[in-house]
């Protein structure tokens, strides 16, 4: 009987807004016939960057889609590694003749060691292999000493983490993305001056073994040959990467009992919507409420199309992604991320501002 090769992984790691899915969408839409399995880890239990990634053009049908996508919903992923992660990668592993690669989009806040260390399990460790980290850095955020693009939002995060110290600063937990990287991408340099960038240059390579390479992109968009395939094994040496956190997944028993409760995510249905409208009241909305994070897509009259929106803090992207289908009911749904959000006073906010 053939033995199976191992199945690649790349884990792609970074801050909140640095444009981790944005990647992995780009690496799905030049796939090139691979068959990818994605793992994607998000706040929020409606999956909303899942639905995004099955609208990437893969070269397969809808249903075939839906099960390549692996939404994990509770937290970091490294968090949570022993009560979702295992079962999900089981399954790909019994499914392994059937995929070329596998994607894995971590949280925000998701140290990336403790993950790749699960790697070494042995019934994993037998049919898959890192095949690389990928660490995306926000270029202007370092060179502006913010490290992310929403420095207090994720610092909000960070000290509702028990997991994290909460006397250090986000300069540690961005070494420590670092720490695990295989491979290193700056990106948004479409944003930074040269001059910037270089310096963000020599800042990240100070973190860094020589032998990791560091890349510069906008919007993600780098050939796939460069993203995958290099073949590091990293769970074969990433017990010797130190990192500032490496007690909190040492023999802590806390870590089991670690949730993200404090983080409430609100799913709001509203009719077709006036795009200006809308995208202007869920400014308002973020602004007095603290929102961290809008998802979801939206119905605009008259539009063929349907709106894919995406914001972090104040900043909105937004394109139109697919046709609505003929019985498909035009409606807008949108996931809000935040702390201590009341799910009918923001509906009642929107619906006021949009007069419906």
């Amino acid at each position: 009987m053939k033995t199976l090769a191992k199945l690649p992984v790349t884990i792609v790691t970074g801050f909140l807004g640095s444009g981790k899915t944005t990647l992995l969408r780009h690496m799905l839409d030049n796939a090139q016939g691979r068959r990818i399995a994605v793992i994607v880890n998000e706040f929020g239990e409606l999956g909303i960057d899942g639905e995004i990634l099955k609208q990437c053009s893969i070269g397969c049908t809808e249903e075939e889609a839906n099960g390549r996508v692996y939404e994990l919903a509770n937290g970091c992923l490294c968090c949570t590694v022993q009560e979702e992660f295992f079962p999900v990668m089981r399954e790909l592993v019994a499914r392994r003749g059937d995929l070329d690669h596998i994607l894995i989009e971590t949280s925000g806040l998701a140290l990336p060691k403790p993950l790749v260390q699960a790697f070494q399990w042995p019934e994993i460790r037998s049919a898959c292999t890192v095949d690389a980290v990928i660490t995306v850095v926000d270029s202007p955020a370092v060179a502006a000493g913010t490290f992310a693009a929403f420095p207090d939002q994720v610092d909000a995060q960070r000290k509702l983490d028990p997991n994290l110290d909460h006397e250090s600063p986000l300069h540690e937990l961005f070494a420590d993305q670092l720490a695990s990287a295989d491979l290193v991408i700056l990106n948004k340099t479409d944003l930074i001056n040269p001059t910037d960038l270089a310096r963000v240059r020599l800042e990240v390579a100070e973190e860094l073994p020589p032998a990791v390479k560091i890349i510069e992109a906008s919007s993600g968009r780098l050939p796939l040959d460069v993203l995958i395939g290099l073949g590091v094994g990293s769970e074969e040496h990433i017990d010797s990467r130190h990192s500032h956190h490496d007690h909190h997944h040492d023999g802590d028993d806390e870590h089991d009992d670690h949730d993200h409760d404090a983080f409430d995510s609100i799913s709001i249905e509203l009719p077709q919507a006036d795009e200006s409208l809308l995208l202007d009241a869920l400014t308002q909305l973020v602004v007095q409420h603290g929102i961290l994070r809008v998802k979801g897509f939206a119905a605009i009259p008259n539009k063929p199309m349907r709106l894919l929106i995406q914001g972090v803090g104040t900043r909105f992207d937004k394109h139109f992604d697919r046709q609505w289908g003929v019985e498909e009911t035009r409606v807008t749904r949108l996931v809000l991320i935040g702390q201590e959000l009341d799910a009918t006073v923001l509906e009642a906010q929107l619906r006021a501002a949009l007069s419906v």
